[in-house]
């Protein structure tokens, strides 16, 4: 009886404090939705705000830049940053590697050559309103990275067995060639395809629009129930393959298929906002030491961080190095990188 009570009093321990992390996450989220929102080239006071909003005489001028350009813009990322958040977990959970990434093993790098080859063969004839290429481009994203991952899967199995090293090796190795032919894909174009082309592959946000979104939400609304329902596999992945099987898990096929879902949401991701890399393992490295090892707490919680670190890095890249704006994926890489030194310092330390 004590042993249950005192299972009973830490289970509620755990969920309160998860929950609290949760509301702190989600507090977090809306001050920075705030801050954004208000702040800019051109403030708006939040009495205009709301009064635009709510339709009560809405000014012109605050319509058009609420609802064309700042609104779409947050929404992005923080859809964005949720999508790369969540993928990272399923990628890291399945190949059982800290280090892994989808910008780090060649992913991304496959989603945004696909999607610049896409931008070549419409010569600049779909903009930010096209339906048609809204629609188009994420899936040439899910095919661009699909391929880049049988690719990177071909090559990291040994003896029937996922290399992790192996997997890290292929990964910078695809990465860099379909970086090398995204770059002569690129200077193809004319000059103001390749512009666009070059700010796009950056990572970069501020040409978002509805259509965007709509355009990337029908998979992460598909594609993220079905990883989070078999969050408990990539519980079972942390033990080892041979547990995994000898409990009745059919590895291959249930590893096929969350790497089919995590691909699924990086190519919808980056053909909307481009090359933004380190969210995929930024957000599950913090999501890991706030909430433990259990997937299922990890999966929410890295994609709330991951909308988090985007939303925050485009508020930084847009207001404080005014007037100049930086792509969003080059603030999310000043602090990306020093963390992956850490993480692969850590790594060799424990070894």
């Amino acid at each position: 009886m004590r042993r249950n009570s005192s299972g009973m009093r830490y289970r509620t321990r755990y969920r309160t404090r998860y929950g609290t992390l949760l509301l702190l996450l989600a507090g977090s989220i809306l001050a920075v939705f705030y801050i954004s929102l208000t702040n800019g080239s051109f403030d708006i006071p939040v009495k205009d705000i709301v009064l635009t909003l709510l339709r009560i005489h809405p000014a012109a001028d605050y319509d058009l830049i609420l609802f064309e350009f700042r609104l779409p813009r947050i929404a992005a990322a923080a859809i964005v940053g949720f999508g790369l958040g969540i993928a990272g977990t399923v990628i890291q959970g399945v190949t059982c590697n800290p280090l892994a990434d989808p910008g780090i093993l060649g992913i991304n790098a496959g989603a945004g050559a696909a999607v610049v080859f896409f931008m070549f063969l419409t010569q600049g004839q779909t903009d930010a309103g096209d339906l048609f290429g809204a629609l188009a481009m994420p899936v040439f994203g899910w095919a661009g990275g699909l391929g880049a991952a049988v690719f990177i899967y071909f090559f990291a199995r040994k003896n029937g067995v996922l290399d992790t090293q192996q997997l890290i090796l292929a990964g910078l190795a695809a990465g860099s060639g379909l970086g090398a032919a995204t770059l002569f894909v690129s200077l193809k174009m004319n000059p103001q395809d390749y512009e666009m082309a070059a700010v796009w592959l950056a990572g970069s946000i501020w040409n978002s629009s509805w259509t965007y979104i709509l355009s990337i939400l029908p998979w992460l609304l598909v594609l993220t129930p079905i990883v989070i329902h078999k969050a408990r596999l990539l519980d079972l992945y942390q033990l080892g393959e041979n547990t995994a099987k000898g409990l009745g898990v059919k590895v291959e096929r249930e590893k096929n298929l969350l790497l089919l879902c995590s691909i699924g949401i990086i190519g919808a991701c980056v053909s909307v906002s481009g090359n933004i890399g380190f969210i995929g393992l930024l957000a599950p490295h913090i999501a890991k030491r706030l909430t433990g090892s259990r997937h299922s707490q990890i999966l929410p919680l890295a994609g709330l961080i991951g909308a988090l670190l985007v939303m925050a890095a485009d508020a930084i890249a847009k207001q404080v190095f005014a007037p100049v704006e930086l792509p969003v994926g080059i603030v999310i890489a000043i602090i990306g990188i020093p963390y992956f030194i850490y993480l692969l310092y850590s790594t060799q330390k424990r070894r």
